[in-house]
């Protein structure tokens, strides 16, 4: 069976603007255009809090597919910065999967979604070990094999991470998929700083800040940031929070702690696929080309999509429910 690629990827102008894309791949317009399929991963989605280890507590919300007799096995999502188990793009993706006969899972990280209350500490980017420890709790509680898993941006880096993991925790994970996943954080948040156009990170930080005034009052006695801090750019609002809430003691230690960069994939112990595009102006497409990957790992670089992007044409739907689902497949039916 031959599987989709990236150069497959040839969407109508203008959608061959990664701005476009980009601008489009979370907005509101595409909500509302969306078809009402593409929402049906909520309905009867069962609503839980799962086990991070050390007293950590994770939102997530489980849908059992209809079409057919047994599931085709369990697909996770993880979704990105600031988003949610609600994200457009993960409705989309798991709206695709349970039409595909896929019992589907999505996680919201720390802080994600409406969880601000369940935990007193920060997230951040490094807390790699809660989400193994949900993914290990998510398979124990959810039988249905294969189990597969697909990330988004900073939820595709995760994603990459928990896969490297997972054996040795007992997870049975056989594949993992990463659209537009962070690869090398200092280069993707000076990108943003530098050459990205200015109303990406306005649109990142009007984001965070609001979601740390929501921590703020979830915990009205314990003081996150000063008010100067939160004024402060990208860059100096992560160091804050590093110095602040992270034992890293540098901000360039902490951005190292959640690189996949160089050759932090060449021990990948399962099959994974990173599907980014030349366009997108969130990632720098030369953090991909620089990887070393395993004969395991596929990359795969479209020539159009943006960040998380991949709209297909005017109905707003994506290139990546297709390419997710035919890959997903592939890997039960080897199976």
């Amino acid at each position: 069976m031959t599987l989709p690629s990236g150069k497959d990827f040839r969407p109508p102008w203008p959608l061959t603007s990664g701005h476009i894309q980009t601008m489009l791949s979370s907005s509101g317009v595409r909500r509302q255009l969306l078809p009402g399929r593409a929402h049906s991963v909520q309905d009867g989605a069962e609503h839980v809090v799962v086990d991070g280890g050390d007293g950590v507590r994770l939102t997530g919300a489980h849908t059992v597919q209809r079409v057919q007799k047994e599931a085709r096995g369990l697909a996770v999502l993880f979704h990105g910065w600031e988003g949610s188990v609600d994200s457009t793009y993960v409705l989309q993706t798991g709206s695709r999967l349970l039409q595909d006969g896929w019992d589907v899972f999505r996680l919201n990280f720390r802080d994600h979604g409406d969880s601000h209350q369940l935990n007193e500490a920060l997230f951040h980017s490094c807390r790699i070990d809660e989400v193994v420890n949900a993914l290990a709790d998510i398979a124990r509680r959810y039988p249905a094999r294969p189990m597969a898993l697909a990330g988004f941006s900073l939820g595709g880096n995760f994603a990459l991470r928990a896969a490297l993991r997972a054996p040795q925790a007992g997870i049975p994970l056989v594949y993992a998929l990463a659209v537009c996943p962070i690869i090398d954080p200092g280069e993707g948040l000076f990108s943003l700083e530098e050459t990205a156009p200015w109303f990406y990170q306005a649109y990142f930080m009007h984001k965070w800040r609001r979601s740390l005034k929501t921590k703020q009052a979830a915990f009205p006695n314990r003081e996150f940031f000063e008010l100067a801090e939160l004024r402060q750019s990208l860059r100096g609002l992560t160091e804050a929070l590093v110095l602040r809430h992270t034992d890293f003691g540098s901000l360039q230690a902490y951005l190292d702690g959640y690189s996949v960069a160089g050759n932090a994939l060449a021990a990948m112990p399962i099959r994974a696929t990173i599907l980014t595009a030349e366009d997108d102006p969130v990632i720098p497409v030369s953090s991909f080309r620089n990887l070393q990957l395993p004969s395991n790992v596929e990359l795969d670089i479209s020539r159009y999509g943006g960040h998380c992007g991949f709209i297909s044409g005017f109905n707003m739907t994506s290139f990546t429910d297709d390419y997710i689902a035919a890959r997903f497949n592939a890997v039960a039916d080897a199976r």
